[in-house]
């Protein structure tokens, strides 16, 4: 029977997962959550932590013989037991096929509606309102597949049934309010029945469902937030005394006590805000922004291409290719110029380190979306924040080789705009800067 340490931060519904499985089969699974055992930020960013888990991602599992793993999904199989993991294999394939469903098709639209209600993620209208429609897309799917069932695969509690009920616990805490739901009576039975096991109330105490779907809070945003400083030069002359009795006061307000959290607010508080998540990578001779003003202000061909591969460090930074998996969901041309847009909203913060040229290619209703990225360091940027990994699952990712032809022909083609394209078989329609 497995016996190990689970790393995670408080109130981690990916960790759930594991510790829920844990439950069902007696694995003897210690939590490592707070300090002094884990600070997350600090501790998964230290060599011996990362020596094990290379991302520094969690959870991350370590047993008590040494062995380790990475990945929510991989710890919670791992963790659990032959009845949980589907008794036959075609059982075991409808266990995989619905984790899998709740990675693609329901965090992606549940992160990017929740996510703004907890303050993580600012809010956008035109995101939220397609991720709304996405989740009522999965709720349907899951309610008729539910119709006739207890469970999502078999007659008893599978990582099936784990794993999708994790992934929508926020969306039943925070916006599924019961306007919203009622449509969706089997889902929402079988979600209670799930989280009122004895397994899954050891692990996540008694879920509430939402009665009022939260909306964004700009104030909160603001508070969970790193806080830019800023000088502000006063105008005319001030009584100096007038100025440090001022001072002092603002130091005072600065300084509220201390109010207990609630599970939401303690999740927040454990999330890194202010570290640099590029921090951990050595310093690199490219400077990026360098280039983005080259390709912005000067020819792309004659000017910004050559100073990219004089200047590109193929150490610090890498070279990816992407494609949207579902291209037979796209429609509108302008709608699928929206999808791109979204995203790169998204990933704002991620500009500094990144820099991408994604191409719209096909006209309405036969239509393909790819792109060609440039990411601080050899691994893909998303999961370092969880604003930042709405959309990446919904792509497939290749990282190409900076000295191959394949990777010069992509970078000049996509880079520029204009080329042959020969691995799309589709005309050139649209594209997008993430800049």
């Amino acid at each position: 029977m497995a016996a190990g340490t689970l790393y995670t931060y408080p109130e981690n519904w990916r960790a759930f997962k594991a510790q829920i499985a844990a439950q069902y089969s007696g694995a003897n699974v210690k939590l490592a959550s707070n300090p002094p055992a884990f600070t997350f930020g600090q501790t998964n960013r230290t060599p011996a932590f990362l020596n094990n888990f290379p991302l520094g991602k969690v959870p991350a599992y370590q047993g008590d013989d040494g062995f380790c793993l990475f990945e929510s999904n991989a710890i919670a199989h791992y963790l659990g037991d032959d009845a949980l993991r589907g008794a036959t294999p075609q059982a075991a394939a409808q266990v995989l096929q619905w984790v899998s469903f709740a990675d693609s098709e329901i965090i992606p639209p549940a992160s990017a509606w929740v996510f703004p209600t907890l303050g993580i993620m600012q809010f956008n209208k035109q995101a939220t309102e397609q991720a709304k429609e996405d989740v009522k897309r999965v709720l349907a799917v899951l309610n008729k597949h539910l119709n006739t069932r207890t469970f999502l695969v078999g007659e008893r509690v599978s990582l099936a049934d784990i794993a999708v009920a994790c992934s929508m616990l926020w969306l039943y805490k925070q916006v599924l309010e019961p306007s919203f739901r009622q449509p969706y009576p089997n889902v929402t039975r079988w979600f209670v029945t799930c989280v009122n096991q004895p397994q899954f109330k050891a692990v996540l105490g008694e879920v509430k469902l939402c009665e009022k779907m939260a909306q964004f809070d700009a104030k909160k945003f603001a508070e969970v937030q790193p806080k830019k400083e800023t000088t502000k030069r006063d105008k005319g002359a001030k009584d100096p005394a007038k100025t440090q009795e001022k001072k002092k006061d603002k130091k005072k307000e600065e300084k509220p006590a201390p109010e207990e959290m609630d599970e939401c607010e303690a999740a927040l508080a454990a999330e890194p805000k202010t570290k640099d998540p590029f921090a951990h990578l050595p310093r690199s001779a490219f400077i990026l922004d360098d280039f983005k003003k080259k390709y912005c202000n000067e020819d792309t061909l004659g000017v910004a291409l050559p100073y990219f591969w004089e200047n590109f460090d193929r150490e610090g930074f890498s070279i990816w290719f992407s494609s949207y998996k579902y291209s037979e969901d796209l429609r509108q041309t302008f709608m699928s110029c929206n999808l791109i847009s979204g995203m790169f909203q998204r990933l704002e913060k991620l500009a500094r380190n990144a820099f991408a040229s994604v191409l719209l290619f096909g006209a309405n209703n036969d239509s393909s979306i790819s792109g060609i990225w440039v990411f601080r360091g050899h691994e893909l940027p998303f999961t370092l924040s969880d604003a930042w990994n709405v959309d990446y699952l919904s792509y497939d990712w290749r990282m190409l080789d900076p000295d191959s032809e394949e990777c010069k022909t992509m970078v000049k083609e996509y880079f520029a705009c204009e080329g042959e394209f020969t691995h799309v078989g589709k005309a050139f329609c649209q594209s997008k800067t993430f800049k």
